[in-house]
């Protein structure tokens, strides 16, 4: 099979899944893992994919975001343990702010307890929250159907009214010069909200958002805790001189 052939067999699985393992990516072209990597440098140079551990994701322009149903099948296993330590940093009595967002989901299935309220601006996390019998505030705003978050103005006024123990925060990209940013503005000024009006703030993360930027800047990075999966340098040591990272075991 010709480099050309390759390439464009790669892409297309990628726009059809979003992201391949280095294997996938052999079975289907009949490549050799070695070649898989080479192709997968070749594409990254030339901005056609993102590479990540073990595989490669599809390539996003900065104000571009997958959809809710995209990131729910994307990292299970990564989410759902970030998802759980997560879930156990919550004590008795908190006051907590979810963003919306797949991880955040998978954290409110892991919470235990009753006695908290949450707030949250991810129409997908209420009613996970509300099974679980716990308190649960959805701030209005304009609903965006892509991410099934609340943002705009309204959205804004209606967060400013609440003061959290902790919030959880997804975002997009985690880069040691440019900080936490996410693709949409209007997202970004709720997050950021969030996190100023948090005791405690914790952006969660699986690894492919390490090292990326997006459009909107959110936070710098000492203003949260970073949960995630796995780090690799040079993005390890540059980063935790800024802020605290914890690594889950999958």
């Amino acid at each position: 099979m010709l480099t050309a052939e390759r390439h464009f067999i790669i892409l297309q699985v990628l726009k059809e899944q979003g992201n391949a393992t280095v294997h996938e990516l052999s079975e289907v072209t009949g490549a050799s893992i070695s070649t898989i990597r080479r192709d997968l440098v070749q594409l990254e140079e030339s901005e056609k994919l993102k590479r990540v551990h073990g595989g490669a994701t599809q390539y996003r322009t900065k104000w571009t975001e997958p959809s809710l149903n995209e990131k729910s099948s994307q990292n299970l296993i990564e989410k759902t343990s970030i998802a759980r330590h997560a879930a156990g940093l919550v004590e008795e009595g908190d006051c907590i702010f979810l963003d919306a967002g797949t991880t955040t989901q998978k954290l409110a299935e892991h919470l235990t307890s009753k006695n908290l309220i949450a707030v949250t601006n991810g129409y997908q996390v209420v009613d996970t929250l509300l099974s679980k019998g716990i308190t649960t505030y959805l701030i209005g705003g304009k609903l965006k159907a892509n991410t099934g978050a609340m943002i705009g103005g309204k959205a804004l006024e209606s967060i400013a009214t609440y003061r959290f123990d902790k919030s959880f925060i997804g975002i997009n990209g985690i880069h040691e010069s440019f900080g936490y940013t996410t693709a949409d503005p209007e997202e970004a000024i709720i997050k950021k909200t969030a996190i100023e009006l948090s005791r405690e703030s914790y952006v969660i993360a699986d690894h492919t958002k390490i090292g990326e930027t997006a459009f909107s800047k959110v936070a710098d990075l000492h203003e949260c805790t970073i949960i995630t999966s796995h780090f690799t340098e040079p993005n390890l040591t540059k980063i935790s001189e800024q802020t605290t990272i914890e690594v889950v075991k999958l």
